[in-house]
C-alpha cells in the first residue's frame, strides 16, 4: 500500500478538483474555470464522460422508453429494438463528445483519465495504465455518483441472462420473456418498456402492493396501466435465488408462504443503487460515510473533511440529475457567492416515473397530508373522465389519473400525482405553484392552452371535496 500510494510520476496543484464527470461536478468545473480558477476533473471511464444521466440513465433509457411506446404492431420486435438501441448509442455518443468539448476548450481545465484514490486531505493519486499523477487541491468535489446495488440473493450475479439497469439496455437478442426483480421506479420503467417491445414481463415486488409510498388509488392506476400493457405483477414476492442457465434463467421466490419458480430469457435485478465510493480511500481524506455507504454532508454539502464537498447521488440525496444540478448551485454559492444557499431551501421537488403514460409527483400524498393533520381536500379524476382536457384522447392514450391534495384552511396545494400524457411537463407548473404559494383557486381559474394536458387542472381542482 505504501509503495502504491507513494511517489507519483507527475504532480499538479489546482484550485478545484472534481472527481467524476456527473452533472453537478462538471457544471462546477466549468463555472470555476470561467472565473479564472485552475481546475482538474478526473474520470475513470471514457464511456462515462458527461456522467450517468447521459450515458446509462436518464437520456438513454428515455430514448428506449419513447421508441417502445410508439412501436406499431406491424413493427418486428427484434429489428425495432435493435434500431432503438442504435439510436440510443448514437445520441449518447454525441452527448459525450459535446460534454468533453465543453470543458476541453477551457484553457484552465485539466481533464484526467484514470482512477482516483485519496492519499490524504485534499490529495489524490490518479492511476491510468502505468502512469500516475498526484493532484492536490484547495477544494475537492466528490462527484462519483451511484451504481446499481448488488443484492444478497443467491446466484444474482450480473452476467449471462442476469442484468442490471445498465446491461439490459444492450441485451441481445430481445428477450421473449423478462422477469423484473423489484417494483421500484427503475424496475417498473423497464417493465413497461419491454412490454411495449413485445416481451412477456413479470414483476416480482416485495411490497404487499405496488408503490406502497403512493396513495392506493394512484398505485392501483399504475398497476392497471401496466397490466393493460401485458405486465404480470406479483406482490409480496421475495426472491431467494437466481440460476443462470445456458440460454434462460430460473428464479425462485416466496409468496403467500409458498415457494414458486419462474423461468425467463432475461432477469433484471432492480433493487436500488449504492454509492460509488469503492476504492476511493475516503478514510484517508477524513471523509465520513453513513451506514449505507453514502458520503455524509451538511445542508451546505460540506463533508466531514475541510474543503471537501460531495455532489449528486454519492451524498445520499434524491437521485435525480436535476438535484445534482441544484447541488452545484449550493456549492457554487459557497465557493463563489455569499454562502447563504443550502439544501434546506428546496421546496416541492418534483419527479417522474417514465411509464406510458408517465407518473409525476410533487409534495405530499393524501395519506401524508392527513397524518400531518391538515384540513385535507382532494380533487381526483381518471384522465379518461376529464372532459375539459382532450389532449390525451387526441394522442390515443387517455389512461391515468389526476389527483390534487389541498389544504382546506389555506387553499394551498400540498401535493399532486399526475399520470397522463405529458405529465412530466405539467408537474413543473404545479411544483412552481407550491413553491410560490399560488392557491388552488388560482390554478383552477387560470387560462391554459387548448388542447393541452394542463387543462385537467381546471376540472380536477373544481371538484375538490
Amino acid at each position: 500500500m505504501t509503495d502504491r500510494l507513494g511517489k507519483a510520476d507527475h504532480e499538479e496543484h489546482v484550485d478545484l478538483l472534481v472527481i467524476g464527470w456527473g452533472k453537478g461536478g462538471k457544471t462546477l468545473a466549468g463555472t470555476a474555470a470561467r472565473l479564472g480558477q485552475r481546475v482538474a476533473l478526473i474520470e475513470q471511464s471514457a464511456d462515462m464522460i458527461g456522467g450517468s444521466c447521459i450515458n446509462v440513465a436518464c437520456v438513454p433509457t428515455k430514448i428506449l422508453i419513447h421508441d417502445a411506446a410508439v412501436r406499431r404492431e406491424s413493427d418486428d420486435p427484434d429489428d425495432y429494438f435493435a434500431a432503438a438501441v442504435a439510436r440510443r448509442d448514437t445520441l449518447t455518443a454525441a452527448m459525450r463528445q459535446k460534454n468533453f468539448s465543453l470543458l476541453d476548450q477551457l484553457d484552465s481545465v485539466l481533464l484526467v483519465s484514470g482512477r482516483a484514490e485519496f492519499t490524504g486531505e485534499r490529495e489524490v493519486l490518479v492511476t491510468g495504465g502505468d502512469d500516475t499523477l498526484r493532484i492536490t487541491a484547495d477544494t475537492v468535489i466528490i462527484n462519483t455518483g451511484s451504481v446499481p446495488a448488488v443484492p444478497s440473493i443467491n446466484g444474482a450475479q450480473i452476467g449471462g441472462s442476469i442484468h442490471n439497469s445498465e446491461t439490459l439496455q444492450h441485451v441481445s437478442p430481445l428477450p421473449r420473456s423478462l422477469v423484473v426483480v423489484g417494483g421500484g421506479y427503475v424496475g417498473l420503467e423497464f417493465a413497461g418498456m419491454f412490454a411495449h417491445y413485445d416481451s412477456a414481463v413479470t414483476v416480482l415486488d416485495r411490497g404487499e402492493r405496488l408503490l406502497g409510498h403512493e396513495d392506493a388509488d394512484v398505485a392501483e392506476t399504475v398497476a392497471e396501466v401496466l397490466r393493460g400493457d401485458g405486465v404480470t405483477i406479483i406482490s409480496g414476492a421475495t426472491v431467494t435465488s437466481v440460476v443462470d442457465g445456458d440460454d434462460r434463467a430460473s428464479i425462485t421466490y416466496l409468496a403467500a408462504g409458498e415457494e414458486h419458480q419462474i423461468d425467463a430469457d432475461a432477469v433484471l435485478v432492480a433493487l436500488g443503487r449504492s454509492a460509488a465510493t469503492e476504492g476511493l480511500g475516503l478514510e484517508r481524506a477524513g471523509v465520513t460515510t453513513d451506514d449505507r455507504g453514502y458520503v455524509v454532508v451538511d445542508e451546505y454539502l460540506r463533508t466531514s473533511a475541510p474543503g471537501v464537498f460531495a455532489v449528486g447521488d454519492v451524498n445520499g440525496g434524491p437521485q435525480f440529475t436535476y438535484v445534482s444540478l441544484d447541488d452545484n448551485r449550493t456549492i457554487a454559492d459557497q465557493l463563489f457567492g455569499d454562502g447563504q444557499r443550502s439544501t434546506d431551501d428546496r421546496v416541492a421537488v418534483p419527479y417522474t416515473m417514465f411509464l406510458t403514460p408517465p407518473l409525476s409527483r410533487v409534495g405530499l400524498t393524501e395519506d401524508q397530508a392527513r397524518s400531518e393533520g391538515y384540513d385535507v381536500q382532494v380533487g381526483v379524476k381518471k384522465m379518461a373522465d376529464i372532459a375539459a382536457a382532450p389532449r390525451a384522447k387526441i394522442e390515443g392514450d387517455p389512461r391515468g389519473i389526476v389527483k390534487f391534495v389541498v389544504d382546506g384552511a389555506t387553499d394551498q396545494v400540498l401535493g399532486a400525482a399526475l399520470m397522463h400524457v405529458h405529465s412530466q411537463e405539467v408537474i413543473n407548473l404545479v411544483a412552481l405553484a407550491i413553491r410560490h404559494k399560488i392557491t388552488a383557486t388560482a390554478l383552477r381559474d387560470s387560462i391554459y392552452t387548448h388542447p393541452s394536458s394542463t387543462e385537467a387542472l381546471n376540472e380536477v381542482l373544481a371538484a375538490l371535496s
